[in-house]
């Protein structure tokens, strides 16, 4: 017989009871603390809408199992028809208010197919987060019957020799650029796709290009703003065919600075449609058929003006960081091909700069209109990132001035000198993320990793939503037409901003997850190889790494670390041995084991492997190394 615990006596008048050794260890450790989350990821999430997964037979009948790696919900299928034939298949299900055997109801709302499909990856995001891919009929038909402009009311731009410069792969052009040399300046042109002569407000076009904000790209598909008929056509600035455009002429001094501009509404023809590559190739003496002849009255001055532009930028104080992009490569039948790092040329930053330079003219024209303008805007890291930031570079014996004195030029400059160091990776890691977002607002706070007092986006209306509300405040202020922003717009520009800022985060959120999952494809027939990595993020329960050739990023949970005890030092961003001293820091390199590649969440996970000639002998494998109860504990949140 179990004899009773005895009974506790209550605690005296004002005397608070002891917590029990266990209890204060427990939030010593930070078990109270909000869990750390991975790099880049969303705060903790509502229970959502909709939800995509996998159809399975369990023991209370058919349910769903999501492709979300966060997802720890089950869900069951109300009225499954025909489910045992499609047991396995990927489906996107509306989340029901109901539920049964304590678990959510959803209702299959889509059939997508087998979950392992390369053309189902894209899938998975658009309908995890709600992205809507398919046009109104009156959208279709109105952006179908749009037709050519003609010079009437429009100024004649045809012999300016403009070109536009893009992406090979890209297939809509909505910029095309002009540079020649002015007095002790530069004279530079950038022409935009006149988008609000197409897009009207009160139509089914401006509905549809509202509710998605943006286009959202993805390695195999874009999702776009505007229907094919006008972002592939109408809208875009292909050589040798007369296109309406809106254009900003913008005069520079010998500083680079913006001294004169002036908006207009024309017609203009491309000159050619040039890449990146092709474009520095030319400039590197590698000219071919198309930029020879282009070279010296059109490509060459081009990079004058940048080289002028760039000069007024290092003379601001930008914050420059150094983060390396992934690009995913797919052959014919949809796999991943390759995953390499986006290679980044001077071509890029000349266009970059043409377009920061007009996004700056579109705001200074539409400052002090009574609300006209919906702003880019950037702030200073809040003062909780900021402390955070400031203890770890003193980790590292770098000192960072009081925010009040906060400069962007002060945070570049702590990143060239950590330049070619140890150091470098981790310091750029963890000044991304102390930065705010940017997001659109009438209210102008200044844009602080470009340095500057006013921005606005300008140069893309065919995918973003921002650009075309910013063009039409200039048609109305410019009054280059009647079709600018009207009364009722004006009135909504604070829900228009938070609106689109939101239909952009949504997009990016898509657009990182699915390379995630096309990465993981890639890599699962590889588990068990070993790989080079660095530490991508740190957190109670564990690592994350990012492998250094594919840049894919998987979970490395306590039981995959060496036998060890390790404290959090948040300061640091780093995990530190107890027993044997090893620090995992940001950005450490380590040597991984693929341990585990999930197709259907699109999550990885890995195992350390330690250098035997370190003496400190092999990483347990994952499942077999015994961490102790407070790392069980922590284990569990990942």
């Amino acid at each position: 017989m179990k004899r009773k615990p005895p009974r506790k006596s209550p605690a005296e008048p004002g005397k608070k009871k002891k917590a029990s050794s266990r209890f204060k260890e427990h939030f010593r450790r930070g078990a109270g603390k909000p869990q750390a989350a991975r790099p880049g990821a969303k705060p903790p999430r509502e229970t959502p809408q909709h939800v995509v997964g996998v159809i399975v037979k369990t023991s209370y009948g058919w349910g769903l199992e999501s492709t979300d790696r966060r997802e720890k919900a089950e869900y069951v299928i109300r009225t499954p028809k025909n489910a045992e034939q499609k047991a396995g298949e990927l489906v996107a299900a509306k989340v029901l208010a109901s539920s049964k055997f304590g678990r959510r109801e959803v209702e299959v709302s889509h059939h997508l197919g087998q979950p392992d499909d390369a053309r189902n990856v894209s899938l998975i995001a658009i309908h995890t987060h709600q992205i809507p891919d398919q046009f109104s009929e009156a959208a279709v038909r109105e952006a179908e019957a749009a037709k050519p402009v003609t010079l009437e009311g429009r100024t004649d731009l045809r012999d300016i020799p403009l070109v536009t410069i893009d992406g090979p792969d890209a297939r809509d052009f909505d910029d095309a650029v002009f540079a020649e040399p002015h007095e002790d300046g530069w004279h530079l042109v950038v022409a935009i796709a006149d988008v609000a002569h197409y897009v009207r407000e009160g139509t089914a076009l401006a509905q549809t290009a509202y509710e998605r904000g943006n286009s959202t790209y993805f390695p195999d598909r874009v999702v776009p703003m505007l229907p094919e008929a006008l972002s592939n056509e109408l809208c875009s600035l292909k050589p040798a065919v007369e296109r309406a455009c809106m254009a900003v002429h913008m005069w520079l001094d010998k500083a680079g600075e913006l001294v004169r501009w002036q908006f207009v509404r024309g017609v203009m023809k491309s000159r050619a449609r040039l890449t990146y590559e092709q474009v520095q190739a030319a400039m590197d003496g590698k000219a071919d058929a198309t930029t020879a002849p282009l070279l010296d009255t059109v490509i060459r001055p081009l990079y004058g003006a940048y080289k002028c532009l760039i000069h007024a930028r290092l003379k601001r104080g930008t914050l420059e960081l150094d983060l390396p992009e992934r690009k995913v490569e797919l052959g014919k039948d949809g796999f991943v091909k390759a995953i390499k790092v986006r290679e980044r040329l001077d071509s890029h930053k000349l266009i970059e700069e043409f377009m920061i330079c007009a996004n700056v003219a579109a705001a200074a024209q539409l400052e002090g209109k009574g609300g006209l303008c919906l702003y880019r805007i950037h702030d200073k890291p809040n003062e909780i990132k900021l402390t955070a930031l400031r203890d770890f570079l003193d980790s590292l014996g770098i000192s960072l001035v009081p925010a009040k004195q906060l400069h962007p030029r002060m945070l570049t400059q702590i990143l060239e000198s950590a330049a070619g160091g140890p150091h470098a990776q981790v310091v750029n890691e963890v000044m991304l993320r102390s930065q705010a977002q940017a997001v659109y607002s009438p209210d102008n706070i200044g844009h602080f990793g470009l340095a500057l007092a006013k921005y606005a986006h300008f140069t893309s209306p065919i995918r973003r939503y921002a650009d075309l509300v910013v063009h039409r405040g200039l048609i109305r202020v410019c009054k280059l037409g009647n079709d600018g922003l009207t009364d009722a717009e004006i009135e909504r520009l604070a829900d228009i901003g938070e609106h689109i800022s939101g239909t952009e985060r949504r997009s990016a959120t898509a657009e990182r997850e699915v390379v995630d999952r096309f990465t993981t494809l890639f890599l699962a027939d590889k588990v068990g190889t070993i790989f080079p990595a660095r530490i991508s993020g740190v957190a109670r329960f564990g690592l994350f790494a990012r492998l250094d050739e594919t840049g894919a990023d998987g979970i490395i949970p306590f039981n995959a670390l060496p036998h060890d005890f390790y404290h959090h030092d948040e300061k640091r961003h780093a995990l530190v041995g107890q027993r044997t001293n090893r620090v995992y820091q940001l950005a450490t390199p380590v040597k991984v084991r693929l341990d585990k590649a999930d197709k259907l969440t699109g999550s990885m996970s890995f195992v350390i492997v330690e250098d035997r000639k370190e003496g400190t002998g092999a990483a347990r494998p994952s499942g077999k190394t015994k961490p102790n109860r407070e790392q069980r504990k922590r284990s569990r949140h990942a």
